[in-house]
């Protein structure tokens, strides 16, 4: 009989086929609004008595819980705002369930709460209700974390991964990589010239002066199985061509050199604080200017262009060949996010 495997949690093609076969068909009332279980999107929509709301709800279980450039606490609230800002919502209010292992010094969830709390506050968020459970030794690897977000819709509908449009321009906000490849190397011990260090940040203030530009058709933070699966997910659900310049995806040289030593492709390690969006090509020097205005996307380029034809990701090669970017099995590393 078919078992859980690691990969079953990784973003990849393996992940897909465990939702579409076994979780999503196990309830029969999946949405109450536009957008529900189905749509496979990174929230959803919540119609109640009038008020309209985006909710996405994800779990955090990295190891280690502290990495360079942040901790647990620090991605449970990036993951869970990016998820909300992607789908044009202005985040209000999010809960919290924290499991944690008998043993864990007190000092440690402390820090990864304060942590958690100095990301939301500044963005206005409330921290609205939660729940904390205790495993005895050995069941549970340190601290688990598991968030709901609440947002509101910051124009009139939520952008969706279905948006994208030919002619639109692919921009991606800045490297790719960064956190699967600072994940690995730590856990290594990999050392560069160059420290590696994750991307993880809040992205609501990058996205809202987007949205402010306008032309904004959809958009996706390439998290588990990287900016391959982000892409390919857009591209999917808008039944368009995706073609990507090679010599235009950013990628840091650390990052490159470790993925080619080891065999990886940064385009399916994981990224907590870059976003990828198709815009309306008339709109897109605007976009990038306003993108430029943050530290965590100034390095933002257009990446290619969107086309009529076949639902895929087609990257045109440095050396003047075209291949066909591939959803990876699953993510290279387990338990990056």
């Amino acid at each position: 009989m078919p078992k859980i495997e690691s990969a079953h949690g990784a973003g990849g093609k393996i992940m897909h086929r465990l939702l579409e076969d076994v979780v999503i068909p196990s309830f029969s009332r999946r949405k109450i609004g536009t957008i529900g279980l189905d749509e496979m999107d990174d929230g959803a929509t919540l119609q109640v008595a009038g008020v309209n709301l985006i909710v996405c709800t994800d779990a955090h279980t990295v190891h280690p819980i502290v990495f360079p450039g942040g901790n647990l606490g620090v991605l449970t609230a990036c993951g869970t705002i990016n998820d909300l800002a992607v789908m044009g919502a202005q985040p209000v209010a999010m809960t919290n369930t924290v499991i944690v292992e008998e043993g864990v010094e007190i000092e440690t969830l402390k820090t990864m709460l304060t942590s958690l709390n100095s990301i939301i506050e500044p963005l206005g968020v409330a921290m609205i209700a939660g729940d904390t459970k205790v495993m005895p030794p050995g069941t549970l690897d340190g601290v688990v974390m598991s968030t709901t977000g609440i947002g509101t819709p910051y124009l009139n509908q939520p952008i969706t991964d279905s948006g994208a449009r030919a002619d639109d321009d692919i921009i991606i906000s800045g490297p790719i990589g960064d956190h699967g490849t600072t994940l690995l190397a730590h856990r290594e011990g990999l050392k560069f010239e160059t420290d590696l260090v994750s991307d993880v940040a809040p992205l609501w203030e990058p996205i809202h002066d987007c949205l402010d530009v306008g032309g904004v058709h959809a958009m996706k933070d390439p998290t588990r199985g990287g900016t391959a699966v982000a892409l390919n997910e857009i591209a999917s659900k808008s039944k368009v061509e995706f073609e990507l310049q090679e010599d235009q995806i950013p990628v840091r040289s650390s990052v490159r050199s470790l993925c080619n030593v080891l065999g990886l492709d940064p385009l399916h390690m994981s990224c907590e604080g870059t976003v990828v969006m198709s815009v309306d090509a008339t709109r897109t020097d605007d976009i990038l200017n306003a993108l430029s205005k943050h530290k965590t996307t100034s390095e933002a380029k257009v990446v290619g262009k969107v086309k009529a034809g076949k639902a895929r990701v087609i990257m045109k090669t440095t050396i003047g060949g075209r291949k066909i970017v591939q959803v990876p099995y699953g993510e290279p590393i387990p338990r990056v996010c």
